[in-house]
């Protein structure tokens, strides 16, 4: 249950509304809470409400020009900063007493080219666990500028082919699909009701010897700190070598399962139940640079940048968008193409992956599931898949 109503009266109607919900005897002795120590890995250096308005959307009008001065064909633009302040405070039955600030910050910019016939747009968002110096890290022109080089060259491209290819997925935002093809799969949530291909495979090689896989909630300015049941957050490797080695548990589902929590649980805010979540979750580098990948494909696909997309958790299969891809011919990147999809399943893309580079990158993405809507980080270095199919026009 929950209430934005902190009277007392309010509080004991929702506890007795909770109590009278469940099946069974509850009764805990709780002699004390256990203050959890901050760690302080998150550390925010210029606060968000410290910063003026005018400064801000000063950014924004920046970002905007900047977009709309990189080519005529660029009709559109939209800029966004989002900044989120909250106190969390779990207490729970069990002793536990921990709380936090947390801030975050991001920047998105969307430029849209047109000609007489269509439209093609170029998008990016960056942010963190950070305060308003993002905008020391990123400069929101370049930012701005990228998002309508992809825009123009895509509004140039022809159709892409379709078939079973090689595919080559850059690095960033390219590990959306180990994100939703594969990461939802080894959510608790899924895993302990066996809605999961990956259900009961711990130990056992489901993906490529090349293939490191991590959940990483201990990343400075990711997304991490304490989890939404007070435990601190970890480093989770996932899959080692191909070798499945864990999953991300809450506390109500590791009872279910009889295995350890991994600090994994998260919601979008006190009105939902928190659950197993991914927090910055990635493939590791591998040893191949992209110059090596590159090279070594006669043909095939190279997806620089990924849009959306939809997956079936149970059984893993995808359908992505590639925002902005280009054919690879005799070891070459080649023309632009666009329209082309990635279709297939998580399962079989993690043991078609042959070669993995050494240039890993993470980007900002929001994630929605049972807890609700909440930032999470996907990533990798540019991999080959040896096999997939591209939709396309044939």
């Amino acid at each position: 249950g929950f209430t934005n109503d902190l009277s007392e009266e309010s509080l004991i109607r929702i506890a007795r509304e909770g109590a009278a919900a469940l099946r069974g005897d509850r009764i805990y002795d709780i002699c004390g809470w256990r203050r959890m120590a901050e760690r302080c890995i998150n550390p925010i250096r210029i606060l968000p409400e410290s910063v003026s308005k005018q400064r801000k959307a000063e950014q924004l009008r920046l970002a905007s020009a900047a977009a709309r001065a990189y080519h005529d064909a660029v009709t559109q633009t939209r800029a966004g900063y989002l900044e989120v302040m909250k106190h969390v405070l779990v207490a729970n039955s069990e002793g536990i007493w921990g709380e936090e600030n947390r801030t975050r910050s991001r920047f998105t910019i969307e430029a849209v080219a047109s000609s007489a016939t269509e439209k093609q747009s170029g998008h990016l968002g960056p942010g963190g666990s950070e305060g308003y110096e993002l905008f020391e890290r990123i400069n929101v022109e370049d930012t701005a500028r990228e998002a309508a080089r992809i825009a123009v060259t895509m509004l140039g491209a022809k159709p892409c082919p379709a078939g079973k290819i090689p595919v080559v997925i850059d690095n960033g935002f390219g590990g959306v699909i180990f994100h939703e093809a594969c990461g939802h799969g080894l959510e608790a949530t899924a895993v302990a009701r066996n809605a999961s291909v990956f259900a009961g495979r711990l130990g056992q090689q489901i993906a490529s010897p090349l293939v490191t896989a991590l959940d990483d909630g201990t990343i400075p300015n990711g997304w991490g700190e304490m989890d939404d049941e007070g435990t601190p957050t970890a480093k989770n490797i996932l899959i080692e070598n191909g070798i499945l080695r864990s999953y991300l548990v809450d506390r109500l589902n590791s009872r279910r399962m009889h295995t350890a929590i991994t600090g994994s649980s998260r919601r979008q805010d006190y009105r939902f139940a928190p659950t197993s979540r991914m927090t910055n979750t990635f493939i590791a580098n591998g040893k191949s640079t992209p110059e090596e990948i590159i090279a070594h494909t006669e043909f095939g696909l190279y997806a620089k940048q990924m849009g959306g997309g939809s997956v079936d958790p149970a059984t893993g299969s995808f359908n992505f968008a590639v925002l902005e891809g280009y054919m690879i011919r005799n070891g070459r990147i080649a023309e632009p193409v666009r329209g082309a999809t990635l279709i297939g399943k998580g399962a079989e893309v993690l043991r078609d992956i042959d070669m993995v580079g050494n240039n890993l990158k993470r980007a900002q993405g929001m994630c929605g599931s049972k807890s609700g809507s909440i930032p999470t980080d996907v990533g990798q270095p540019m991999i080959r898949v040896s096999s997939m199919t591209v939709g396309g026009r044939g």
